[in-house]
């Protein structure tokens, strides 16, 4: 699909249930910076979904958050974090996107729709909060979550029941990553016990220091526990 033949956007209105008063805010969730480099190449002038997607990644977390504070009142804070961290991650964002067939209506460049842009996580991830924070702009929070909230609860309802909130490597890695150029690395520092029944030692090191230490059985279940000794050094 080349990007002078984007599909017409009424089948997405349907699609998410909601129709636009502004057309040109839906346009502008769907323009990649790709498209937009190269209108601009042509001097024509064609804004980007990057500043929508900054404010929709905002509406996603307080739309996510205040469901899991009121539905979830005997959590912690910290459960509260691990869980909404799994809710809105990248590929759980991508899935939403790939639902909807978001990726059929985006404006490309040559370039990424050559190398199969309209399938990659991050784009689709990213036009996923874009086309949220259009919502938001163009009719208000409600609209928002009458489209958004039935896809958070079931995503949230599969995190609880497979326990991927507990993934605690995952969720201090979503926060070190916040921070350019921050290594972190897990280290196994003992190894014990007889071959039926180990005992490994692990660290996790952030820049060469330690800000975590766990045990386990197994490597895997050792670098955890450490993961979750570093979210607790964050507050989390």
């Amino acid at each position: 699909m080349s990007i002078s033949h984007s599909l017409p956007t009424d089948g997405l209105e349907k699609t998410i249930g909601y129709r636009f008063s502004d057309q040109e805010k839906l346009r502008l969730a769907l323009t990649h910076s790709s498209y937009s480099n190269e209108m601009k190449a042509r001097d024509q002038r064609s804004d980007c979904n990057e500043r929508l997607e900054f404010l929709g990644d905002s509406v996603l977390s307080f739309v996510t958050s205040e469901y899991l504070f009121t539905g979830f009142s005997s959590l912690p804070e910290g459960d509260l974090s691990r869980i909404r961290a799994s809710a809105v991650c990248e590929k759980t964002l991508c899935r939403l996107a790939s639902a909807i067939g978001l990726g059929d209506y985006l404006l490309l460049g040559h370039g990424e729709e050559n190398t199969d842009g309209r399938n990659r996580p991050s784009i689709l991830a990213d036009a996923f909060e874009a086309l949220l924070a259009a919502i938001y702009l163009d009719g208000g929070i409600e609209p928002v979550k009458a489209f958004l909230l039935p896809r958070i609860v079931e995503e949230v309802a599969v995190i609880m029941q497979t326990g991927k909130d507990l993934d605690y490597k995952t969720s201090l890695q979503q926060i070190i990553q916040q921070e350019r150029g921050d290594i972190l690395e897990y280290v196994t520092v003992r190894e014990e016990g007889p071959a039926h029944k180990r005992e490994f030692t692990v660290e996790a090191h952030l820049n060469g220091n330690v800000i975590g230490r766990g045990c386990g059985s197994t490597k895997r279940a050792a670098e955890q526990s450490a993961a979750k000794e570093a979210l607790a050094l964050f507050g989390i």
